[in-house]
This record gives C-alpha cells, sequence and structure tokens, in this order.
C-alpha cells in the first residue's frame, strides 16, 4: 500500500515553513540558483509523506518504479535571503498515464512576496528497464484525487501562470 491516507483526506496543495541556511547561499546573501531544487524536492517528499502517508522508497520497492525528472522550468523572481523564512507549496497541475507535472512555488513567510516558480515533469518509469510505464490505479487515483482542478494545462503559459500566482497571493493578503 503506498498511501496511508484516504483519497477524500487528501488535500490538493501542501505548504512547508522553512529557513534558508547560510551553507546554501552564495556571497551577496541569497540562495544560490541550484539550492532552490534541493529546498524544494526536499519540501515535497517530506509533504507528501505527512498528508498522503507515501513513500518514494515504498514504491521503488513495491512496485519498482519510479518517476524521474524529464523537464524543469524555473522562474527566480525575487531573491531568498539567508536566514529568511520563507513557505514553499507544491502541488500537481498535470497527469496523464505515465507524466506527472509538479508546481512548485517559494514565497516570503507571510504568503505576500513570490519568489520563485518551478514546474517539474516527472516520467514513471520501471526501475530495472529505465523505460516509461503507465501509473498503476492507486496511483492514478491519488493523481486523481490531489491535481489541481481546473488547470487547462496543455493550453497553460508558464508565465502565465506566474501572474495567477501572483493574484492568487494578492488575494489571501487582502482577506
Amino acid at each position: 500500500m503506498l498511501f496511508t491516507a484516504k483519497l477524500s483526506d487528501m488535500p490538493v496543495e501542501a505548504e512547508s515553513r522553512v529557513i534558508i541556511r547560510f551553507q546554501d547561499c552564495d556571497p551577496l546573501m541569497h540562495l544560490n540558483n541550484s539550492k532552490y531544487f534541493d529546498y524544494f524536492f526536499n519540501a515535497r517528499e517530506d509533504q507528501v509523506s505527512k498528508l498522503y502517508g507515501f513513500s518514494f522508497e515504498a514504491m521503488f520497492r513495491e512496485l519498482r518504479t519510479s518517476w524521474v525528472v524529464y523537464q524543469h522550468q524555473i522562474a527566480y523572481v525575487r531573491p531568498a535571503r539567508i536566514s529568511e523564512w520563507v513557505r514553499i507549496t507544491s502541488r500537481v497541475i498535470y497527469y496523464n498515464e505515465d507524466t506527472m507535472v509538479t508546481e512548485y512555488f517559494m514565497t516570503n513567510d507571510l504568503r505576500t512576496e513570490l519568489k520563485t516558480v518551478l514546474w517539474t515533469t516527472s516520467k514513471h518509469i520501471n526501475v530495472a528497464t529505465g523505460q516509461r510505464v503507465p501509473h498503476p490505479q492507486e496511483v492514478m487515483d491519488y493523481l486523481g484525487a490531489t491535481c489541481v482542478p481546473g488547470l487547462d494545462f496543455p493550453t497553460l503559459h508558464f508565465n502565465d501562470r506566474i501572474h495567477a500566482i501572483k493574484q492568487e497571493l494578492a488575494a489571501g493578503a487582502s482577506a
């Protein structure tokens, strides 16, 4: 069993609060561009474990499958700075039989300033062969329960999505 949470209890969006570490920053005291990936992926791993009871290791062991990164699209909107508390949000915005797109974004602690947006496209593979394989039904059910509803991903443009996230943050700040 890959997921311990009930489908009806799985939130679409996950959020973590983290501090930007000294060792991850450049001489200008900004988070190093490559470190954003570590922060996003570590946050997502913790989030899906906590919220959905999911373990990447269990998927590997039980199904002999995994997701591998196929493509990234990232925008560095504002720098994250040394010792700053930030919020990392992650959510699935698209999936099909063997593909998943996860959207990550980082904000300041108050969720009023967008710092970074990342889309990661992952392919589901058989770990023995490295070949793409369809998601099993349990994974398709999870993706269906947790994918952001109402997004027409094939027509969605990354820069438009950045604008939409900024609007979401502004609406939340004024509420």
